[in-house]
């Protein structure tokens, strides 16, 4: 009987006259605009709860507990009573037996039936699914596992993939395992027993660890994950070193690391099925270094140096280069640090000197500056259809404005209308497509930067139409207010700003005299300003932007020619490192790092397997050229002191 119920369950949810909900946390509740008002239901269950006109009962033969209730109700919305109340004996219609559900478990369930909520918790969410699942509520389903998702986090993210497949949940199973893959350097970490990640088996961690959206920035990450996978138990583990070896890129990996730490381990040297993986990896890696001497023309690139996927894309939008605005769109990929062309350019034109952010599946530009006209207007691109549309214009001009994206709303700041500066502050909400004025900031200002960061929203320097300023300002959002912060050790025009790591860092920009590689970091606990290591170049009017825990600058203008160096700054160890450059040299342009695109492979690197003659390709090209960037005429716009 069962078996007849299980197969005869929908695919979606069950279409009742309250199937329609809405959930907030571990609460569901009711839409009384689409369903039956919430005020009849809960007369309808107190009717319940007094034993009024119930017709029939459901009782648990574990503990003996018996629930009066009122058959249209649970037929409504679980497939499963509803079959039994309509097929079975009338004897059985009205006192049904279901064993192996607890008594609370059974009291939300029939809670949920009459009121379309029930108090979901940590402790209680996966029985509650199970008897939803067994019960045939889709619905309930679908709310067990948006709560369940809700809760996701690293100390349990292996549990709720192990929960999903087993209760045969694909978006469960998938959603977890995505959260494992993306966080697998924070996972891969953890050294205690309790790690979930290395109590999975070993077919578990093969198909992580060959994924190719495994989140790793360096292929030894996944290789000092299989030695602690297997060290967690050796005895048992040791044996399947070559499976986990056919998993690890090893032609990532420098040479001397794989000589010291894959060659020599003591796994690998144990197990005679081994060698031919060494083998093929040291042959790589030799070519490798002959290639980057010349000493080979070319080569293809194997499956084990090619790169995994990125789970973040950076974004680069148009600007000023070539002595005009542009519309070129380029995306980074972080982990075959290449650029790629995309060729959705917007068809209403170039725009340099904007602001953007984004909001979900959209890039947003707004305001800005094509060489003629000073704009108001924003645009918006959809980054899986690959369209375009115009949205509300601001109630201003705004070129040089700052933007950012805080709790789904955009705000632009300050800004040059053309003769003015600004201070005055809009907020632009996508559900109304509406601009409304804030509070202003406490200065003029355009040509400054701004991010977010613990739910307040960090401005600082800029120009007011005499000084560059050094002044830096914070916004409460809850307050509709703004607060001055210490000064800035220099000051900054045409700046860059990003949050990384709990700071707020400023980057480069213009003093007035000349532009500047220096960097400075506000520490949020000590209110302090402190010097960061100094970039390469000097660069104002440039992208800057987080991805792997480190900020990446890209382009600008050096007071001479707009330029293409990209370079990037790890914290924990205060060092700019070189990546590769645009393919144009441009400023004016804004970089958004994009998470969580259901099409990233339209964004990234995609011919793989001549990814190593092309990256040598550029290395020598920059050696000829000293590092790619020819002379250009400065444009009387490049910066907006000039």
């Amino acid at each position: 009987m069962i078996g007849e119920l299980r197969a005869s369950r929908a695919d979606t949810s069950s279409s009742t006259s309250c199937s329609t909900t809405e959930v907030s946390s571990s609460n569901v509740s009711l839409q009384p605009k689409r369903c039956i008002s919430y005020m009849t239901m809960q007369t309808i269950h107190d009717m319940r709860l007094s034993e009024t006109l119930c017709d029939a009962s459901i009782v648990l033969p574990d503990n003996g507990h018996e629930f009066r209730i009122h058959r249209v109700i649970l037929g409504s919305c679980s497939e499963y009573f509803r079959i039994l109340f309509t097929t079975s004996v009338p004897s059985e219609k009205y006192h049904l037996e279901i064993p192996g559900i607890p008594h609370s478990v059974m009291e939300q369930i029939i809670q949920y039936a009459y009121l379309r909520e029930c108090d979901l918790t940590e402790d209680t969410v996966f029985d509650v699914y199970a008897a939803a699942d067994f019960l045939l509520m889709n619905s309930l389903l679908d709310h067990c596992s948006l709560d369940i998702l809700d809760r996701l986090r690293l100390d349990n993210c292996v549990t709720i993939m192990l929960f999903g497949r087993q209760r045969a949940s694909k978006t469960l199973h998938d959603s977890a395992r995505m959260f494992i893959l993306k966080n697998f350097p924070q996972l891969s970490q953890v050294t205690t027993k309790e790690n979930e990640l290395l109590q999975l088996d070993v077919d578990d961690i093969c198909r992580l660890l060959a994924d190719d959206l495994l989140n790793v920035r360096e292929e030894d990450t996944a290789w000092e994950f299989v030695l602690r996978w297997i060290e967690h138990d050796p005895a048992k583990r040791s044996k399947h070193i070559y499976r986990l070896m056919k998993t690890v890129r090893f032609g990532l990996l420098n040479t001397e690391y794989f000589l010291d730490k894959v060659k020599e381990n003591q796994y690998v040297l144990a197990n005679d099925e081994t060698k031919p993986l060494v083998i093929e990896a040291l042959t790589f890696l030799y070519d490798l270094e002959m290639i980057s001497t010349k000493a080979m023309k070319e080569m293809k690139t194997p499956a084990i140096a090619t790169p995994r996927l990125p789970h973040e894309v950076l974004f680069t939008v148009g600007g000023w280069g070539e002595g005009q605005s542009q519309s070129i769109i380029e995306t980074y990929d972080t982990r075959a640090d290449r650029w790629i062309k995309v060729c959705d350019e917007d068809p209403a034109g170039p725009r340099a000197y904007y602001g953007a952010a984004y909001i979900d599946r959209y890039l947003y530009f707004v305001g800005g500056y094509d060489g003629v006209e000073h704009f108001n207007t924003c645009r918006r691109f959809d980054m899986v259809l690959k369209d375009w549309q115009e949205i509300a214009p601001m109630h201003c001009k705004r070129c040089y404005v700052s933007v950012v994206a805080l709790d789904g709303k955009l705000y632009a700041m300050g800004g040059y209308n053309g003769s003015n500066r600004h201070n005055s502050v809009e907020r632009y909400d996508p559900r109304t497509n509406q601009w409304t004025l804030v509070a202003p900031m406490g200065s003029l200002r355009s040509d400054a930067d701004a991010c977010t960061l613990n739910g307040m929203i960090y401005i600082a320097g800029g120009f007011n139409g005499h000084e560059c300023l050094n002044t830096a300002e914070m916004y409460d959002p809850q307050t509709n207010s703004w607060s001055p912060l210490p000064p800035m050790l220099h000051r900054r025009s045409g700046v860059s700003c990003a949050a990384l790591g709990g700071s707020v860092y400023v980057v480069g920009g213009f003093n007035g005299l000349i532009r500047l590689n220096s960097c400075e970091r506000y520490e949020l606990a000590t209110r302090r300003w402190t010097a960061c290591k100094e970039m390469y170049h000097q660069r104002s009017n440039f992208g800057l932007e987080v991805i792997d825990d480190m900020l990446f600058a890209i382009g600008g203008y050096d007071g001479v020619s707009a330029i293409a160096y990209v370079e990037c700054y790890s914290p924990d160890t205060n060092e700019w490192l070189e990546a590769t450059d645009l393919s144009m040299m441009r400023s004016a342009f804004r970089a958004i790092t994009v998470s969580g695109l259901p099409n990233i492979l339209d964004y990234v690197h995609s011919n793989k397997e001549n990814l190593i003659n092309e990256m040598n390709e550029h290395r020598h090209g920059n050696a000829r050229n000293g590092n790619g960037v020819a002379s250009t005429t400065a444009s009387d716009v490049e910066d907006e002191l000039d």
